[in-house]
């Protein structure tokens, strides 16, 4: 049971930062895209109706290209090196 609710929540509610404060299903659905837009449009009317409120014009954070748990090594390696030194 509380695996089910909570991988509801992360999946589904929880808004991660490493993928642009979107939630999982979002991003693998490729609604986060709209959504992104749609946060780009508030914050543009937000900047021009208050620009003395923000050092700059906000932007919401990118989608990115990849996303990992755990990034895999970018080299793998498959066997032991061989020693260089030979026995004598």
């Amino acid at each position: 049971m509380f695996c089910a609710v909570f991988f509801g929540y992360y999946n589904h509610e929880h808004r991660h930062s490493g993928i642009g404060y979107h939630t999982p299903a979002t991003v693998h659905d490729g609604s986060a895209v709209q959504i992104r837009a749609r946060r780009a449009q508030v914050l543009a009317a937000a900047y021009a109706a208050n620009p003395e409120r923000f050092r700059r014009r906000p932007e919401p954070p990118e989608l990115p290209t990849k996303v990992w748990i755990n990034q895999p090594p970018t080299t793998i390696e498959t066997e032991e090196q061989p020693n260089k030194k030979t026995a004598a």
